[in-house]
């Protein structure tokens, strides 16, 4: 495993990290995973080298009237994990705090008082902490962002609070989907050391802006959705069908007809620089040395073992690199209805 520095933080995390929305179930499916399977993911991580781990309060948590609850959320099967294993102490652990009201993306007009106000920004990073078992984080971050948060002294007191009391070490935003530029005012506050963005060899408008600025001002970058979803895996088909899965809308039907052609011309690129779509895809980011991680998500071991392979191997060659910004492709498969969305500020295109 090859390790990077996350930004201004200083701390040296694997460049594969892992992502864990998927291991504790909701919404993936509402069957409960195999939790010992899930644990089992987590020892092969860090003896294979990986030290990074993405978690959120909400991860495996349906916390709304009505919903199902999975048995564990992602934290506390964290907090388990860091419990028993013996090299613990080398797992730096993200988390991120929910918004107040609920609403993913944060939306333009909502003020943060509604989002993130001061006394639940403390409230929910304690949670955190307890779920997981620790008395410090190495990195909190905001699930949602928006711009118009930036001049709010609320949330600035709240996590200078946190950081003194040694409860924090660092704070990062994860960003909206498919907004790769709604951070950078924010940053110029100097209080936020790291971003989470989407950025896959679909999505790769971060090059554009964020990735300037991210070396410019040393800012961690922490990539999601390295496969789409699961696209860039080459599993899914025409055929793919997921029950009580998000991808059931991500994937439905009419999009696999815009998506499937795609994997197919992506398919005959490999050459000799991959062996698999899912290497292609995570060795893509990899060639971006503004990059600090990137976190695909997963609960079983041989994904794991998958993942993780790709560290340390050579970078794609210039002309790859060249031939695939030919297959960028900026959509937003998380919702139905775009246009209204594209007019409200969801989705920078």
């Amino acid at each position: 495993m090859k390790y990077r520095i996350l930004g201004k933080t200083g701390l040296k995390v694997s460049e594969i990290g892992m992502g864990t929305w998927q291991l504790a179930g909701f919404p993936w499916g509402w069957d409960a995973p195999n939790e010992k399977e899930s644990m089992r993911a987590l020892y092969q991580f860090v003896e294979l080298g990986g030290n990074f781990i993405d978690t959120a309060w909400v991860y495996g948590r349906a916390d709304e009237p009505g919903e199902k609850s999975g048995k564990h959320c992602s934290e506390e099967l964290i907090g388990e994990f860091v419990k028993e294993a013996k090299n613990h102490d080398k797992v730096i652990i993200a988390s991120k705090i929910p918004p107040k009201n609920r609403k993913w993306p944060a939306w333009k007009g909502i003020p943060v008082s509604e989002v993130f106000p001061p006394n639940y920004i403390i409230e929910m990073t304690e949670s955190s902490l307890k779920s997981l078992g620790i008395e410090t984080l190495d990195l909190m971050q905001f699930h949602v962002w928006q711009e118009d948060f930036t001049d709010d002294d609320g949330w600035k007191d709240a996590i200078t609070k946190l950081t003194k009391q040694g409860k924090v070490k660092h704070w990062g935003i994860s960003i909206n989907d498919y907004q790769p530029s709604n951070c950078l005012k924010t940053l110029d506050t100097g209080l936020i050391s790291t971003i989470q963005f989407i950025f896959n060899i679909f999505h790769q408008k971060p090059e554009e802006k964020l990735l300037p600025y991210a070396a410019k001002n040393n800012i961690g970058l922490i990539a999601r959705v390295p496969l789409d979803e699961g696209g860039l895996t080459g599993r899914i088909t025409k055929d793919s069908k997921f029950d009580d899965d998000m991808r059931s809308v991500y994937f439905r039907k009419d999009r696999l007809e815009e998506f499937i052609p795609r994997i197919e011309k992506l398919n005959k690129l490999f050459g000799d620089e991959a062996k698999t779509l899912s290497e292609l895809a995570l060795r893509w980011l990899l060639s971006h040395k503004e990059l600090s991680t990137t976190i695909p998500g997963t609960r079983k071991v041989k994904y794991v073992v998958e993942n993780t392979s790709v560290s340390g191997g050579r970078k794609l060659s210039v002309s790859l690199m060249q031939e695939l910004k030919k297959h960028a492709w900026e959509r937003n498969f998380y919702v139905d209805r775009e246009p209204l969305l594209k007019n409200s500020g969801y989705i920078e295109i």
